[in-house]
This record gives C-alpha cells, sequence and structure tokens, in this order.
C-alpha cells in the first residue's frame, strides 16, 4: 500500500478562556476587539505572548532589559522595559508612547512581571486568558496543563546525592539582580548632585555592611530628621526589599533641608548645586551623628572612631624645610577628600602643545596626583630657628591612607577681575581602573621600596565609583556610574542602564572613589 502523501500541518487555532462565573472574559475593552479581530489574530497574539515569556523567564535577564531605542543604539536597563505584543520591539517607557503612535501598536508586555500593559488604557490589564498563559510559566515552566511541576518527582523523593555541595552547587540559581542595590533615586527638582553621591554611598561596601548589620540603631535614636536613621532606612529598602522601580530619597531630602549646617546653607535652594559640597555635607553629618558629635576641623589631626572616620578619611602631612638653615617643620593634619586643581596643568598643557596639532588637550590623574604630592612649591614662613621669615620648600604627603579615597577633580573655577564669574574646565583627565597610591605616601621617601610587594599592596585601590557633571556650569546635569561586582552600571536620577568600562574610562570625571584593594 502506498504511503499517504504528508501534508502542512494545520495551524493550531487558540481559544480564549471561557468565561468564569464573577470574572471578567477580557482584560479590557482593547483586548476583546483584539481577539474578536479574526482567529489569525488571535492565533498571533497568544503565540506571541508565549514567546516573550519565554524570553522573560527561560533566558538570561539581558534579553528582555535591553532596549531598543527607535533613534539610538540599544542600552540595557534595570527598570522595566515593555516588549511590543505586535512586533519583535523591546522598548523602554519613554519610547513605548512613541512606538504606539507610530506603528498603531497598543499592547506590550512587562519585562519584570510578564504582565500585559494596554496603552490606551494606559494600566497592566488583568486578561484571564493571557493570565493563565503567564502563570502555568511562572509555577510548571511549562503552558501544558497535563505535566507536572518540572523536577517534581526529584524534588520530593529521597536522595542523598542532593546533599552534596556538587549538586546543590549545580541546582542554585544566582541570586536576581534586585539583592545588589540597584535602583534609581527620582530627582526631586534639581537634586541630581544629590542622587550621585547617595549612590555612591549606597554602593560602598564599607558603609553597606555598616548600615546593614545595625551599625546605627534606628529604633533607639530620638534625634529628630536624622540623616543617618535616613540613610539606614535607604539601605534597607535598596537592599531588602525586592524592588527596581525609583526610589524617593524624601528622609534624606528633609533632614538635609532642616539642617542647621550654616557652611552649606547655600546647598539649601531649587537651583542645581554642586556634589562635592553636597558629599562633604553628608560626610560631615553621618559623623556627627555615629561619632563623637564634634566637627572635624580643617588643618587639624581630628581622630574619631566612627564609620565616615574609618571609611574616608586619612591623613596629610606638609613638611616645610627652611632654606636658610634647613630646619624641618612637619604638620599633620585629616583629610575627607583630595582636591586636585586642573586650571594651572590644562594652561601647561596648552602652552606645550601650542605649536602641535590642534586637539583636545588632556592629562592623566597621575599627573595631577604628581603635581600635588611629589612636587615642591617655595614659599614663605617664619621659621623657629632662624626667628625671622624665611624662603622654604613644602612638600605633602599622605601619611595615612584611607579605606575608600574620595578625589575631587576641581572643574568649576571662579575668575575673579572685572567680570567675576565661574568656569568649567572640560579637559579630559584619564584614570585608571587600578590606582597605586604608594609614590604620594611619605613611606615611598624613607627607603628603597620598589621590592616591597606587601607596602605596594596596601596602597593599591580599586575603582568603585565616579561622579560625572554633563553640560554648562548653570544648567548642567550630574550621573554617575557604580560598580557592583564586576559589573558598572550608569545612574541617572531614576535610570539605571548597564555600562561598559569603556563608557566609564571615557567619562570627564568630577569625583572618584577608589576601594583599598584588601578590602574587596
Amino acid at each position: 500500500m502506498a504511503a499517504r502523501p504528508a501534508t502542512p500541518a494545520s495551524p493550531k487555532n487558540f481559544k480564549v478562556k471561557a468565561p468564569q462565573p464573577g470574572q471578567p472574559q477580557y482584560g479590557c475593552e482593547h483586548v476583546q476587539r483584539l481577539f474578536n479581530q479574526d482567529q489569525a489574530t488571535t492565533n498571533t497574539s497568544i503565540q506571541h505572548y508565549k514567546m516573550i515569556l519565554r524570553s522573560i523567564f527561560d533566558t538570561t535577564p539581558l534579553i528582555p532589559q535591553t532596549a531598543k531605542p527607535m533613534d539610538s543604539a540599544a542600552v540595557t536597563i534595570l527598570t522595566p522595559t515593555y516588549l511590543c505584543l505586535q512586533c519583535p520591539s523591546t522598548l523602554t517607557e519613554e519610547d513605548r508612547a512613541k512606538h504606539g503612535h507610530k506603528k498603531a501598536h497598543r499592547f506590550y508586555v512587562d519585562s519584570r512581571s510578564g504582565g500585559v500593559y494596554c496603552q490606551m488604557c494606559d494600566d497592566i490589564v488583568w486578561d484571564p486568558t493571557f493570565e493563565e498563559l503567564r502563570l502555568r510559566k511562572i509555577g510548571t515552566g511549562t503552558f501544558s496543563t497535563n505535566r507536572k511541576r518540572k523536577n517534581e518527582d526529584e524534588l520530593f523523593a529521597a536522595d542523598p546525592s542532593k546533599e552534596s555541595l556538587q549538586y546543590i552547587s549545580t541546582n542554585t540559581s544566582i541570586a536576581s539582580c534586585k539583592a545588589n542595590g540597584l535602583r534609581g533615586i527620582y530627582n526631586a527638582g534639581a537634586t541630581c548632585y544629590q542622587n550621585v553621591v547617595l549612590q555612591s554611598f549606597l554602593h560602598n561596601p564599607v558603609l553597606r555592611n555598616f548600615y546593614l548589620s545595625d551599625g546605627h540603631q534606628s529604633s533607639n535614636c530620638e534625634i529628630p530628621h536624622c540623616l543617618s536613621c535616613a540613610m539606614d532606612d535607604m539601605f534597607q529598602d535598596f537592599y531588602a526589599l525586592e524592588n527596581t522601580n525609583g526610589y524617593t530619597a524624601a528622609n534624606i531630602l528633609s533632614g538635609f533641608w532642616i539642617s542647621d549646617k550654616k557652611a552649606f546653607e547655600n546647598l539649601v535652594t531649587t537651583k542645581e548645586q554642586d556634589a562635592h559640597e553636597f558629599f562633604q555635607f553628608l560626610a560631615e553629618e553621618l559623623h556627627e551623628r555615629n561619632g563623637d558629635g564634634k566637627k572635624p576641623e580643617t588643618g587639624s589631626e581630628h581622630s574619631c572612631n566612627c564609620i565616615i572616620h574609618q571609611t574616608f578619611y586619612g591623613k596629610l602631612q606638609s613638611t616645610t624645610t627652611c632654606q636658610h638653615c634647613g630646619g624641618v617643620t612637619n604638620q599633620v593634619q585629616s583629610f575627607l577628600d583630595l582636591s586636585l586643581p586642573l586650571e594651572n596643568l590644562t594652561q601647561k598643557r596648552g602652552k606645550k602643545n601650542s605649536g602641535a596639532a590642534k586637539g583636545p588637550a588632556h592629562m592623566t590623574l597621575t599627573e595631577c596626583l604628581d603635581e600635588e604630592y611629589i612636587k615642591s612649591d617655595k614659599c614663605e614662613y617664619r621659621c623657629h630657628n632662624c626667628n625671622s621669615m624665611q624662603q622654604a620648600r613644602r612638600q605633602t604627603a599622605i601619611k595615612r591612607l584611607p579605606n575608600v579615597l574620595s578625589i575631587q577633580l576641581k572643574r568649576f573655577e571662579f575668575k575673579q577681575g572685572r567680570n567675576e564669574r565661574a568656569a568649567k574646565i572640560d579637559t579630559p583627565v584619564h584614570f585608571p581602573l587600578q590606582l597605586n597610591m604608594l609614590p604620594y605616601t611619605n613611606r615611598a621617601r624613607g627607603g628603597d621600596v620598589k621590592d616591597n610587594y606587601e607596602l605596594a599592596r596596601s596602597c593599591t585601590y580599586d575603582l568603585l565609583s565616579v561622579v560625572v557633571h554633563v553640560g554648562e556650569i548653570d544648567t548642567g546635569h550630574y550621573v554617575s556610574y557604580c560598580r557592583v561586582g564586576d559589573q558598572w552600571f550608569q545612574f541617572n536620577d531614576h535610570k539605571v542602564e548597564l555600562a561598559q568600562k569603556s563608557d566609564v574610562l571615557g567619562a570627564k570625571a568630577y569625583l572618584l572613589f577608589y576601594i583599598i584593594r584588601s578590602l574587596t
């Protein structure tokens, strides 16, 4: 008997879930119209929805979280993207409306939950047909109704091998990025300068461990509008709650606005302010709440065992040598950060390159450090040996390095003269992922340390976060880059995007935060 000729398989027709008592048959009138067009549209919509759910729940999160904006390159973000139900596009929240207007596509799938969003309703809609598929996929890993839960037999079977470390390692999934503090902060009106500093604090392992281990006892704190209590709440929300939406730093803002620190009263406005000044304010405020309560005095060797001093504070030693008698005077003072001027180096570089081909002037971070902590300056001072004013040379070195080194590249300079004004220095400064600070310490000047590996390692830092000012001095905007494990992320207020090392190293940094390698 001749074999029956093969015929093309008939396409499977999907059915809309039958109405249940007390439940609507459709998620909204627009989904009803979609399903009532014709069988082909119903088939396509349900089949595409199943493909999207597989993309969300069966593949790496990078795929559904990578949006392809209409007018720019693909970008991977932390907040939900929207996968179009009517075409293969993956869109950000901002591009979703543009896409709908251009293509007349009205239905999208939330990349985090798999829920269906209706653009005409401007909301996630609960549709029985779509919801049943979503719950099946989450619950059993399949859309079939006659299969057991994935690995159900193995789950309840007695198997001694499951106690082995190899089995546990093989069958343990890595914690989601939501447990790593990856979350944006909403801009509350020109507060981006605060947001970037808060992100650098949130992704600082020393501060994170302090607050997550109840280092600040918020329940026992009686100080109203305490900023340390607000930071404690913020760390708990970022590292304990499974939420990737933007965070409203209301408690931080209220504590900041109510603070009686007169030195920072210019920050309390609705205008864009300086991120470095806010960093200094926040560090001093947290020191007073967790330390000895004394304000750190500029130029003094302030000692305190609080978390801020353990994290950020180091010590500088200035050595002044009289040119007349050779007498030496040493002065030690604490520092919160290192401020590196750019203007003089920029001018020197400009003069040096004046005869060369025109191009963007640039310098390196080590050149800026060399200028401040290796070279000496001429000065006048009253010599105690000579008992008179004498010419001298002064050199500054780092006596004690902090656990987290904060560096400010002084991009904002105030020009004095007839037309007094503030100016921004846009000169690129190349900075490394790893920084050796040994040459800038007084230990490096005490003898030959080239072969001292342990000493060099104790002075090696890894880049932790970068604060960048974009735009003009009066109308600019702050963004930051923070490292979580080995991966970099860009924080732009409530938006969080995956970043590459080249993006970080190519940024025009304003603030740099390095962490000592021995802590990582």
